[in-house]
């Protein structure tokens, strides 16, 4: 079974935690590109959708699912659905491959619960292999990385991308963050730095694990 395999059945899965008349939130990524088309088929049981990105409007539009809300027009979501490009065993992850964590990082805050879909390879003992991705104003570029650079990061700017923010992302890699909520405050604090990829503070609530033997279920 290939990994595509393993993101079918963990965003299917997230069916289940979609309560009928509801607002949901959705993020961004291959693996809710699934979880879009599987909600397609309720889509007449839903109230709208809250979206991450440009790119998931598109998707759910493209799927008949035209009722997409403004996000400002919410204080509470029942539930947020999105995946992550690396998750520990405390539900805290690294997203941002995508370029849409501050969006996606407002949604989780908002959010009464926090389902993240992913394939196996996704989890991890110690964060930090995935280059961690920081949304930052362009002038502040050569500032932060200087400061990650004395925490032992690497960054680099990633190439031809704009956020739909107007900014840049500054990938970090060879950072092993053993105290995930720690970096997350620390990155935060830096003037220029809009967001960090490290869902830390606010993890998530509910894992869906595509495996060789279905969906592992993984709860706080």
């Amino acid at each position: 079974m290939n990994l595509n395999e393993f993101k079918k059945k963990a965003a299917w899965a997230a069916l289940n935690y979609i309560k009928p008349g509801t607002v949901i939130g959705v993020g961004t990524g291959s693996t809710v590109f699934y979880f879009i088309e599987a909600l397609s088929t309720i889509k007449h049981l839903i109230s709208g959708v809250i979206s991450s990105s440009n790119a998931s409007t598109l998707l759910l539009k493209e799927k008949g699912i035209n009722n997409i809300l403004n996000l400002n027009t919410f204080n509470s979501l029942e539930v947020y659905i999105d995946s992550a490009d690396e998750i520990n065993s405390n539900m805290q992850m690294i997203k941002g491959g995508g370029a849409a964590l501050t969006k996606e990082k407002i949604i989780a805050a908002i959010a009464k619960k926090f389902v993240c879909i992913i394939d196996k390879t996704k989890k991890v003992d110690v964060l930090g292999t995935f280059p961690l991705p920081i949304e930052v104003i362009p002038i502040a570029s050569s500032f932060i990385s200087n400061e990650i650079i004395k925490i032992g990061g690497h960054p680099k700017i990633r190439k031809n991308v704009i956020t739909e923010n107007g900014n840049i992302i500054l990938d970090i890699y060879n950072l092993n963050i053993h105290d995930p909520i720690s970096i997350e405050k620390k990155i935060n604090l830096l003037p220029g730095v809009v967001t960090v990829g490290l869902f830390a503070l606010r993890g998530a609530d509910i894992v869906l694990m595509g495996t060789n033997n279905g969906v592992k279920i993984i709860k706080k």
